[in-house]
């Protein structure tokens, strides 16, 4: 198995699948002028989130790092009328191509970027969110899951991105910040009674990683 095949995979899918379109394709045109890395979930994946608020019929949605505001656009845009998402950016130059982002896309109305260490955003938060994604700095991904306990109800589900890392989840010996926090967060999902939770590996045009999903008990 190569790179190639699973980026040529991911296109065939995403072209029979996801079709184009012209407001995500902007959103990603913006980030990349910007100078944002090119971290944005797939439109694969991005389509995943937005079936996944659907499926769960939520209307309030809290996201955990926005970047420029792509897989914001797929959340929101599955939310019904009156629905409500509030993202957290630390980086306010991320944060400001969102909000761009996000209104072009016609959803300021719906959606609320807030800028700021998440840490710190998340106490002012008034819950329950019926779904959370949460898809930030990785050493601080179990404070995060600290949090969306606090914020949730039973029912809630929470989405956790980037968990598997080319496969050194595994690596028990690493000392990667990052690796270890993700460690720690999926460590804290399975002793959790509060939740039961599953983890999904995936590869794709953004290589081999994975999901973490937990639903609230």
């Amino acid at each position: 198995m190569s790179q190639k095949l699973w980026t040529d995979v991911d296109r065939y899918l995403a072209d029979l699948l996801v079709p184009s379109d012209s407001l995500l394709d902007a959103a990603l045109a913006a980030n990349a002028e910007a100078g944002l890395p090119p971290i944005d979930v797939t439109p694969n994946q991005g389509k995943l989130l937005h079936l996944l608020v659907r499926l769960m019929g939520a209307r309030r949605i809290l996201e955990i790092g926005t970047l420029g505001g792509y897989s914001t656009i797929w959340l929101a845009r599955a939310l019904p009328e009156g629905g409500r998402l509030v993202t957290l950016e630390f980086n306010p130059k991320h944060a400001e191509v969102a909000r761009a982002n996000l209104a072009r896309a016609g959803l300021s109305e719906t959606v609320e970027v807030r800028q700021g260490a998440a840490l710190d955003i998340l106490p002012q938060l008034v819950g329950p969110f019926d779904l959370i994604f949460i898809d930030a700095d990785r050493p601080n991904h179990p404070h995060y899951l600290e949090w969306a306990l606090k914020l949730s109800r039973p029912g809630t589900l929470i989405v956790g991105d980037n968990v598997v890392r080319n496969g050194e989840v595994a690596n028990a010996q690493s000392s990667d910040p990052g690796l270890r926090g993700v460690r720690r967060f999926l460590e804290r999902m399975a002793a959790e009674p509060r939740l039961s939770a599953t983890a999904i590996q995936t590869v794709g045009s953004k290589g081999y990683d994975g999901f973490a999903l937990a639903l609230v008990l």
